[in-house]
C-alpha cells in the first residue's frame, strides 16, 4: 500500500471519529492490506489527533480472550494508542453523542501504569512486572469507525483499536500482592450479574498481553514510556452499551470501576 493511501484511509478514519459515522471495512475495499498498513494508517489518525490538541497517554491491547475473539471474529491482539480526551474517572457518566460513540460495548479490564520505560523487543512478564508502579480496575468502551463491527485485524488495528473511551477506577495495587492470572472480575449491568472472568483470560496471565504490546510496538519503534497507562485486555465478553445502562465491576483485591451512560 503507498503512503499515500494510507494517509487517505487515516484522514477517512480521523473524519469518521470527528462525525460520529461508520466506513466500510478497510478490507473490503482494499484486501491486500497488511497489519504494517494498518498501523501506519491508525498513527496518521492518531498524530491528526494530536495536532488537534489531543496527547498520547498510553497503548492497549485487545480481543486477547477467546470469548472477545470468538465475538469478533478476530483471532489474535490488536493494539493501539490511547490519549488524555479519551480517559475518564471512576463513576463517570459518559456521553454518547458528546463522545462521538457509535457502537459502543462495555469491556472489563486491568490497567496498568507505568513508572519506568519499557522498550520491546525483548520484554519479558518479569521486565513488566519490575517496570510497574500500581495496577487499576478498569472500563474500556471500545467503539469501531467500521460499519456493523464487520472487522478483521488489520480493520480494528487501522482504527485504533477499536478505541472509544476508558474509566479507571480509583483503587491502585502493587501487582506484586496479586496473583494477576487468578484474579476474579465480576461485571453488573443496571444492577444485575452479567459476566466473569479471571485474569488468565488474558493470554493466561495480563503480564504476558502487556509483554507482547512492548514488543509487538516496540518493533515499530515505539516505546512504553513511565507514567503510561496499558490496558492490557478485556476479562470478560464485550457488552453493548445504550442510554441509560449502568455497569459496575470488582475484582477481587484489586477494587472496582463504575460508569455509567447518557444521551
Amino acid at each position: 500500500m503507498s503512503v499515500q493511501l494510507r494517509r487517505e484511509f487515516g484522514e477517512e478514519l480521523y473524519q469518521a471519529l470527528l462525525s460520529g459515522s461508520t466506513l466500510a471495512p478497510l478490507t473490503e475495499r482494499w484486501p491486500a492490506i497488511s497489519i504494517e498498513d494498518a498501523y501506519h494508517i491508525s498513527l496518521y489518525a492518531i498524530e491528526r489527533r494530536v495536532a488537534a490538541g489531543d496527547a498520547i497517554v498510553g497503548k492497549k491491547i485487545g480481543v486477547t480472550s477467546a470469548a472477545v475473539q470468538q465475538m469478533l471474529n478476530v483471532h489474535q491482539p490488536d493494539f493501539g494508542f490511547i490519549t488524555r480526551q479519551m480517559a475518564f474517572a471512576d463513576d463517570a457518566q459518559i456521553s454518547l453523542s458528546a463522545n462521538k460513540l457509535i457502537q459502543p460495548r462495555a469491556e472489563g479490564e486491568i490497567a496498568f501504569k507505568l513508572k519506568q520505560d519499557l522498550v520491546g523487543p525483548g520484554i519479558t512478564e518479569a521486565d513488566v512486572l519490575a517496570a510497574t508502579e500500581c495496577v487499576m480496575p478498569c472500563f474500556e468502551i471500545v467503539d469501531s469507525r467500521i460499519h456493523d463491527w464487520r472487522i478483521r485485524i488489520q480493520d480494528t488495528v487501522a482504527d485504533n483499536a477499536s478505541c472509544g473511551v476508558f474509566v479507571l477506577g480509583d483503587s491502585q495495587v502493587d501487582p506484586r500482592e496479586l496473583d494477576l492470572p487468578n484474579l476474579r472480575m465480576r461485571v453488573f449491568k443496571n444492577g444485575q450479574p452479567l459476566s466473569e472472568g479471571l485474569g488468565s483470560a488474558v493470554q493466561g496471565n495480563p503480564l504476558t498481553a502487556v509483554a507482547w504490546l512492548a514488543n509487538t510496538l516496540g518493533a515499530f519503534g515505539i516505546p512504553f514510556k513511565a507514567g503510561e497507562i496499558i490496558l492490557s485486555g478485556s476479562l470478560v465478553p464485550l457488552e453493548p452499551a445504550r442510554a441509560g445502562d449502568r455497569f459496575e465491576l470488582t475484582i477481587d483485591g484489586l477494587g472496582s470501576a463504575r460508569v455509567s451512560f447518557c444521551a
